[in-house]
């Protein structure tokens, strides 16, 4: 009996990365860093893609990885395998943190650091504002698109909600049930298909 589908491509749709939009790792990528993975791009253009993986938590403070930051209770991700020597961050105050970006809806990247020292200090920065990221996710330009072209990864819009929510391994999985049929047999799919 024929499936009326291809178990190991990605259905059609949106098949172009922008902004804005969410990269969801395919089940069988063995990539050390992308293995069922999230990321949320801030910047494609002809130069590259940018953009930081939202469900890679790490068991480190911010005071651990910043010196003379204040204490907070939010958490930190890996973003990505670029510039692990690096921190970047999104959050939701726009202009009130002077020189972010605009990358989505409500959802802003970097701006002024002094800015973002002040606001947590202050108590008017809290964890459902703001996330940061050790590292980043990046692409040369046509490197994504050989990638999404190959099956790696589906390309979907994502709420802010979820993007600036506590990282979290399992959204992974919660996006792709939302997906489809298809997306949900990839969701329950083993890690390892040779254990079971």
């Amino acid at each position: 009996m024929d499936l009326d589908f291809d178990f190991f491509s990605i259905e059609p749709g949106e098949k172009h990365p922008k902004q804005g939009r969410i990269l969801i790792s395919e089940p069988f990528l063995r990539d050390i860093y992308f293995k069922r993975s999230i990321v949320f791009l801030t910047e494609h253009n002809k130069e590259g893609t940018i953009g930081f993986a939202l469900n890679k938590p790490v068991k480190v403070s911010l005071n651990e990885v910043l010196e003379d930051f204040p204490d907070t209770d939010v958490k930190i991700s890996l973003g990505g395998p670029v510039g692990t020597n690096t921190v970047h961050y999104l959050h939701t105050m726009g202009d009130i943190i002077p020189n972010s970006v605009q990358v989505y809806r409500n959802i802003f990247w970097g701006g002024d650091f002094n800015a973002v020292k002040t606001l947590i200090t202050s108590g008017k920065l809290d964890k459902s504002q703001i996330r940061f990221f050790i590292g980043y996710s990046g692409w040369k330009s046509g490197q994504l698109e050989d990638e999404i072209s190959e099956n790696s990864w589906v390309i979907a819009e994502l709420e802010p909600d979820y993007i600036m929510r506590d990282p979290d391994e399992n959204v992974w999985k919660e996006i792709l049930q939302k997906l489809g049929k298809k997306y949900r047999m990839w969701a329950d799919f083993p890690e390892n298909p040779g254990m079971n």
